[in-house]
């Protein structure tokens, strides 16, 4: 397979999420290989603005900021529908946004379960649903980001740790069903970023203690995963790619 095919050059992506922190890095990542992208954002709509802002600074009309509340199902079909609006295409999902917090029991309520299910789980089946058909005319692509605590559970954390297993169960279950028109694919992150709302040292050297590469990873570590997913990797599907620094083999 040719370079050419293979370049994502002129593509547009949506990216949830992608106002800051890992999003907003993947979204750059993308758009350096040659993509457009769409930045999806909830709340931090000034961070998505002076993102976009940046973007069609190096390529005009490479770049549009679109806000929805990925959490309201009546909310995905509009986002899709704004972005094909916009770009008159989808070829790339990438569903990065997500809520997470503990949740430890006897303090699990209603509204927890809803908002964790639905940001991490709802919202990226809906997302697929509503730009299906615009995948499929692009022979498009799928990135949903999980986390190794998928398969491994991370104290206190019930409700998201259920929600992104069951979102490892739909990547291969979409993977299965959409093939061949669309790939899909998982990336589970490690230690990449800790919690905007800190974390104590200790905690930290613990983790790290458990990292058989010694240190945390980078934000650049996903970005240059999703873009291996989605330009070099025509043979890949239905696989859930874990970026940990090999903590996930020994814990």
């Amino acid at each position: 397979m040719t370079d050419t095919i293979r370049s994502i050059d002129g593509k547009w992506a949506l990216v949830t999420g992608a106002g800051k922190r890992i999003g907003a890095v993947i979204a750059r990542r993308l758009h350096s290989a040659g993509a457009n992208v769409a930045v999806h954002y909830f709340s931090s709509s000034g961070s998505a603005d002076s993102l976009v802002e940046e973007l069609n600074g190096v390529r005009a009309n490479s770049a549009v900021a679109v806000g929805a509340d990925i959490r309201q199902a009546e909310q995905l079909e509009a986002l899709v529908g704004k972005v094909v609006a916009h770009a008159g295409t989808l070829d790339i999902l990438i569903n990065n946004a997500s809520s997470f917090y503990p949740t430890p029991l006897g303090q699990v309520t209603e509204d927890s379960w809803g908002d964790l299910i639905n940001s991490n789980l709802k919202a990226p089946l809906f997302l697929a649903q509503a730009a299906l058909p615009h995948l499929q005319a692009a022979h498009g692509s799928i990135i949903n980001m999980i986390d190794i605590h998928a398969r491994r559970p991370l104290r206190h954390h019930h409700v998201y740790g259920a929600a992104k297993a069951g979102l490892e169960m739909l990547t291969r279950s979409l993977a299965r069903d959409l093939a061949p028109e669309i790939r899909v694919n998982g990336i589970a992150p490690g230690a990449i970023l800790w919690p905007e709302e800190g974390m104590a040292n200790g905690t930290k050297k613990y983790i790290i203690d458990r990292i058989p590469l010694g240190r945390a990873g980078e934000p650049s570590d996903i970005a240059d995963t999703a873009l291996f997913l989605l330009r070099d990797a025509p043979y890949i599907t239905g696989q859930i790619i874990a970026v940990d620094g090999g903590r996930s083999i020994g814990w």
